[in-house]
């Protein structure tokens, strides 16, 4: 029996995926949340197979639960089901920890092929966008090509760290971290922090 927690908002959506799920003799559902407190007061007393979570919600939103749950009950495989049909906020949530990422306005047989595939520990996205990640990836025009310290650096830096600090983190000098922020800054061709963090959010960087 796999079984199912749904977090969002709407009661409507709710409802829906709780018929949905119900018609499946093999998914039980063990929880419904409204918001990420009431979520997380619930995980606490029992962790589902799969959880179901939108990522605008009241409260924390779903980027942030994703990683809270995740690292708490790691045993916990989410996906994620929410309007959201943007690159970036798909790979923010995979690397979050998701398994998964659906439009809202997936088939239920799709989401419940989804369901059974997640559970048996592969990872699953919306065709739609799985076409549109694909498309984006072999590009001419794809986003330039970073190495992973750098990667490391500029998500350092989207978090507020200063160069020194960032030194102690990574256990590298702060003459390296210059030249690697440097570097970055050329190759996304801006010219200042603020610049630097749009830049690799529109590419889907951070």
């Amino acid at each position: 029996m796999i079984q199912i927690a749904i977090a969002d908002d709407h009661a409507l959506i709710l409802n829906g995926l709780q018929k949905i799920i119900a018609s499946h003799p093999d998914m039980q559902v063990t929880g419904a949340y409204m918001n990420g407190e009431s979520l997380l007061g619930g995980l606490a007393l029992q962790q589902p197979d799969i959880l179901l979570l939108d990522i605008q919600m009241p409260g924390q939103n779903g980027i942030e639960l994703a990683g809270i749950i995740h690292k708490k009950y790691p045993s916990v495989k989410i996906i994620a089901l929410t309007n959201i049909e943007v690159l970036p906020q798909v790979k923010k949530m995979m690397r979050q920890g998701c398994s998964g990422y659906f439009l809202k306005d997936v088939a239920p047989d799709e989401l419940i092929c989804a369901i059974r595939s997640v559970y048996e520990g592969e990872e699953a996205v919306h065709e739609r966008l799985r076409k549109e990640l694909t498309r984006h990836f072999f590009t001419s025009d794809h986003p330039t090509v970073i190495t992973r310290r750098e990667v490391e650096i500029l998500r350092l830096i989207a978090d507020e760290h200063t160069n020194p600090e960032i030194a102690d983190k990574l256990c590298i000098s702060l003459h390296t971290v210059e030249n690697h922020r440097n570097r970055i800054l050329q190759k996304l061709g801006v010219k200042n922090t603020a610049g630097l963090i749009r830049k690799a959010i529109e590419q889907g960087l951070i």
